[in-house]
C-alpha cells in the first residue's frame, strides 16, 4: 500500500511540476522575463553563512530538483548567486563574505581588506566596486584594535577587528572578523 501511496505522491509531485513549468513559460511570454523572489525553504543556516538544505524524501526530491533548477536559472539570469569561498583568501575572508562573491569579487575584497589593514588605524577604510558583475561592492573597515599575549617567547601580537559590507543587488551582508598579526609577521590575518 505504501508503494501505491508513493507513487500517487510522486504522479502529483510531476502533473505539479508541470502545471508551475507552463505558467512561468507563459508569464515569461507574456511579460518578456521572469524572475522569483526568494523563497524561504527552512533550509538552517551554515557555519559558514552560506544555506543548507534539509533532507528530502524521494518524490520531493524529484520535484525540488527540477523546480531548484528552474530558480537556479532565474537567479543567475538576474545575477544572485553562491560561490565557493577561494581557499586563495580563506586567511582574509570569511565565508559568509566569500560565498557571496564570484572568485574575482572574492580577489577584490581581499585586497581591500589588506589595503585597510595596512595602516592597523581605527576608522581605516577600503572600498572596491565588482568589475564582473554590476551591482556589486564592498568595503572593509578597522573598527576595533587590541593587544594580546600569544607567549613570552613570541611576544604580544597585535589584533584588530575589521568589518567588511557587501552590498550585491542591493542584499547587504555584514561581517566581522578578527585579524591578528604575530610578531614580526608582515599582515594581519584571521584569527581563530
Amino acid at each position: 500500500m505504501s508503494a501505491m501511496r508513493f507513487v500517487r505522491r510522486l504522479a502529483a509531485s510531476c502533473v505539479l511540476a508541470a502545471s508551475l513549468s507552463l505558467v512561468s513559460s507563459q508569464a515569461a511570454a507574456q511579460f518578456g522575463g521572469f524572475s522569483l523572489p526568494s523563497i524561504p525553504s527552512g533550509a538552517k543556516p551554515r557555519t559558514d553563512g552560506c544555506p543548507k538544505g534539509k533532507t528530502k524524501d524521494a518524490g520531493s526530491a524529484i520535484l525540488g530538483d527540477f523546480l531548484g533548477q528552474r530558480i537556479n536559472r532565474a537567479a543567475s539570469a538576474s545575477g544572485v548567486s553562491r560561490f565557493i569561498p577561494s581557499a586563495e583568501f580563506a586567511d582574509t575572508l570569511t565565508n559568509a563574505i566569500a560565498c557571496r562573491l564570484d572568485p574575482e569579487e572574492q580577489k577584490q575584497a581581499a585586497e581591500a581588506t589588506v589595503q585597510a589593514t595596512r595602516s592597523d588605524a581605527v576608522g581605516s577604510t577600503a572600498s572596491w566596486t565588482s568589475n564582473t558583475r554590476e551591482n556589486v561592492s564592498g568595503t572593509s573597515t578597522v573598527t576595533a584594535r587590541n593587544t594580546e599575549s600569544a607567549s613570552a617567547a613570541a611576544g604580544p601580537r597585535e589584533c584588530i577587528t575589521v568589518t567588511d559590507v557587501i552590498i550585491v543587488n542591493g542584499e547587504e551582508t555584514t561581517a566581522s572578523k578578527r585579524m591578528c598579526r604575530a610578531p614580526g609577521a608582515a599582515r594581519y590575518t584571521l584569527a581563530a
